[in-house]
């Protein structure tokens, strides 16, 4: 089973690790900083010693990434894995915008069903039954997130259940909620956001997060 190390450290832009094993174009890591599609939050971008990662998937607790189909990796392999900062970055900040907009929308608006959510690099989305457009909630939420955003509240990412690899966010007096993903450290460093919106049909509405 692959150490995940970016939920030790989600700012870790380099690791050096082996391989551990070799199928085709797929391999799997000792350790790992390269996060796979999960919870909606797209993968990282980068390489593994030479080769482009192009997809990351999570098999239960494992990760096997696809790299480029020539490549000469051998179980035991010494590599460097390297991921796109930039990337990685903008993924975590839209992810906490979506997580913000999520639990304010819960809170205030009696926990709607959530039916959809993705991220982006470019924007984050997180859908729901809705009646009405949802638009006119976003003077609110809104004003709320750039109050959380202004205070730069901490967040803490840890494990609730280490064995079965479940983890938690939390800001205190505020939430604490399941997830998976990659966190920022503190609210802060989202940054500015704007709220768009997008009706998907009957009571189905849209939220989308852009960062400006």
């Amino acid at each position: 089973m692959v150490k995940k190390v970016f939920w030790d450290d989600p700012y870790l832009t380099e690791l050096e690790t082996k391989v551990h094993s070799v199928n085709g174009d797929k391999v799997t890591l000792d350790q790992t900083i390269a996060y796979a599609f999960n919870g909606g939050q797209e993968s990282d971008s980068g390489t593994i010693g030479d080769y482009a990662i192009w997809s990351a998937q999570k098999d239960g607790k494992e990760i096997i990434y696809e790299i480029d189909k020539n490549h000469q990796l051998k179980p035991g392999d010494s590599v460097t894995v390297h991921v796109d900062w930039e990337k990685r970055y903008r993924l975590m900040r839209l992810h906490f915008a979506a997580e913000l907009v999520l639990e304010y929308v819960y809170q205030i608006y009696n926990h709607p069903e959530k039916i959809g959510a993705h991220i982006s690099e470019d924007k984050a989305r997180v859908d729901f039954n809705w009646e009405g457009n949802i638009s006119e909630i976003f003077p609110v939420l809104e004003n709320k997130i750039e109050s959380m955003i202004a205070a730069d509240r901490r967040i803490i990412s840890a494990f609730s259940d280490e064995e079965n690899q479940r983890r938690y966010w939390e800001i205190e007096g505020f939430a604490r909620v399941p997830c998976g993903g990659t966190h920022i450290r503190s609210t802060g460093e989202i940054g500015s956001i704007k709220l768009k919106r997008r009706n998907l049909g009957k009571d189905k509405e849209r939220i989308e997060i852009h960062l400006k």
